[in-house]
């Protein structure tokens, strides 16, 4: 899908004078990005900041727009990404900044989703590259980028090898998940979910929720649209082992809609669980809650994007 030229928020670099400054974090990725980090950031007139502890992305996203900074780099893995882009949502700041991302953590599904190779490429990115306007995801307050996941996904993300994902898409964590927690029972969950068409409910038992705002989650699903205004949504009812890696064949392999699998977009999602709270994973990071609230900012964030970027890809 070609990009819309309505979400290009600038074709060139940004603007004479513009205050530069890049958030490190100095341990992401086994730590050996520092230096190459240091002596770009000279080259190109950054400040260099870093963080020495969990939160301090957020805060030092504040200080940032504090001191009138409108080139920001983040230099991390995706969840260094999630807590400056935290720090830009509370500072009201989502769109006043040139953001970009460079990618030294270990996977960086989303400077991999937005065509960042490395992060001296983020930094020409940042100088040079195209900016466009896409969407974040809000869970309650916190601003996540990629993905929100419950169920045996939050639990087994980490273990699902690319082969995996490759194969399966998003049922690739679940046939993970089985394989490692044959004894999970599920969550009793009551979902309202509005769309294009309408309210949804659904009250049951699940085995898996998968929300997507940019997540790549195999080459054959694509990612979520992240200029759409919308959530993907993959919604997987329990089941036993056995049916979950069929499903998981018929889904993928065989382009077939399952029983126990529904799809769908949505631009507003609500979550209460009937029994205990629930794991959510928000690009990676851990939010235990009861009841969850869910909801699209379309266009929200200026980010600096690479040729290969495409929002909605499909191979």
């Amino acid at each position: 899908m070609a990009p819309d030229p309505e979400h290009t928020v600038t074709a060139a670099g940004p603007p004479d004078g513009a205050k530069r400054r890049v958030i490190v974090n100095p341990t992401s990725g086994g730590g050996e990005h520092g230096p190459a980090v240091r002596r770009l950031a000279d080259r190109h007139g950054y400040s260099v900041v870093e963080t020495t502890k969990q939160g301090d992305g957020a805060a030092l996203a504040r200080e940032a727009i504090a001191d009138g900074v409108t080139v920001l780099g983040a230099c991390g893995g995706d969840g260094t990404v999630q807590e400056i882009v935290q720090g830009l949502a509370d500072a009201d700041a989502l769109d006043t900044v040139r953001f970009g991302v460079l990618p030294a953590g270990t996977a960086n599904i989303f400077a991999g989703d937005i065509g960042v190779r490395s992060i001296e490429h983020g930094f020409e990115l940042l100088e040079e590259g195209e900016a466009r306007a896409i969407d974040i995801g809000f869970a309650d307050d916190t601003p996540f980028v990629k993905s929100c996941i419950a169920g045996l996904t939050a639990d087994t993300s980490a273990a699902t090898t690319s082969d995996m994902k490759e194969r399966f898409g998003p049922l690739a964590f679940v046939i993970t998940g089985v394989q490692q927690a044959t004894s999970f029972e599920g969550l009793a969950l009551d979902i309202d979910v509005v769309t294009d068409e309408g309210e949804h409910t659904w009250s049951g038992e699940a085995l898996s929720v998968l929300i997507g705002n940019a997540r790549r989650f195999a080459k054959e699903l694509g990612q979520a649209n992240v200029e759409d205004g919308l959530f993907d949504v993959t919604l997987i009812e329990q089941m036993p082992p056995g049916e979950a890696v069929a499903e998981a064949i018929a889904q993928q392999l065989l382009g077939r809609d399952t029983e126990h699998v529904t799809r769908l977009d949505a631009e507003r999602i609500e979550i209460e669980s009937r029994a205990d709270a629930v794991d959510f994973s928000l690009d990676g990071e851990i939010y235990r809650r009861d009841r969850l609230t869910l909801t699209v900012q379309p266009a929200a964030l200026s980010v600096c994007v690479g040729p290969e970027y495409d929002p909605a890809p499909t191979a």
